[in-house]
């Protein structure tokens, strides 16, 4: 989005956004709940695991950050549940809210570019990619099972494993030295699991790793449990939000969003 500000210089532009995309996915997903999670700090678990956990990101900027609480009020007030938990990542509120709904609903779409949950990708399952900053004229994307073997080389199942493998810049988890996606992959569809690639580490190619995974067992099992995500965080009044339009409306015009009153009443008024 461009920079959109309030006659008073509060920025604007991520709640725009975030409304646009909301209502894009209502228009063309016709969902019939909605629930969005939030990140509050990091995971207590991986941090403890592995003290620079996510070290590497950087703080986001100011203007963002004071945006995500009316980002928050303007989600519920829409009728969408919002889930947030101390000491757990959103994505694990996610992966719980899928495994609670796998076998409830038709189908689930996942809205997240984050490869990590890519792993709960099955039947009935989808992962739902929003269009790339750098090449925003891809689209939208919805990743099957097929899908995500066809981007990744790999089985949904497998994901967790692979990132172990080759880490995950994005979280500050290093992978094993020299192994890359081609080989990780390789050695995936070979021998299925890391266990798998544990017991047939005699047989590995390149050779040179051979001796080197048997080595490293420890640090993979530690990747391994870093990248997998947790599914048994229990949510309430999931999907169930409540939709208030006089407190959104309301709420639209502190943030002086005019034509977004006039569109969420004529798309909630009927």
């Amino acid at each position: 989005m461009p920079e959109l500000t309030r006659q008073d210089g509060f920025h604007t532009n991520a709640l725009h956004g975030w409304l646009r995309t909301i209502w894009k996915l209502e228009d063309d997903e016709q969902p019939c709940a909605i629930s969005a999670f939030f990140d509050l700090g990091g995971s207590t678990k991986r941090e403890k695991l592995h003290e620079s956990y996510k070290d590497n990101r950087s703080e986001a900027p100011d203007e963002l950050k004071a945006q995500i609480p009316i980002i928050k009020q303007m989600t519920s007030f829409m009728g969408i549940s919002t889930h947030e938990s101390a000491g757990v990542e959103a994505d694990d509120l996610i992966a719980s809210a899928v495994e609670s709904l796998r076998n409830k609903v038709e189908e689930i779409f996942i809205v997240s570019s984050d490869k990590d949950l890519a792993q709960i990708v099955g039947p009935g399952v989808f992962q739902l990619l929003p269009p790339p900053t750098a090449q925003p004229k891809i689209g939208w994307r919805k990743l099957d099972a097929r899908g995500v073997e066809e981007k990744f080389g790999v089985q949904p199942e497998q994901i967790a494993e692979y990132l172990a493998l080759i880490g995950d810049s994005s979280d500050n988890i290093p992978g094993l030295k020299g192994v890359g996606p081609k080989t990780a992959t390789a050695w995936l569809q070979k021998f299925k699991t890391l266990q798998g690639i544990f017991d047939n580490s005699g047989r590995l190619n390149p050779k040179r790793f051979q001796g080197i995974v048997h080595e490293s067992k420890d640090f993979l099992l530690r990747n391994l449990e870093l990248t997998t995500l947790e599914v048994d965080h229990p949510l309430e009044n999931l999907g169930n939000g409540e939709l208030r339009l006089e407190e959104l409306c309301k709420l639209l015009a502190e943030m002086e969003m005019a034509n977004s009153i006039r569109t969420a009443r004529q798309r909630y008024s009927n």
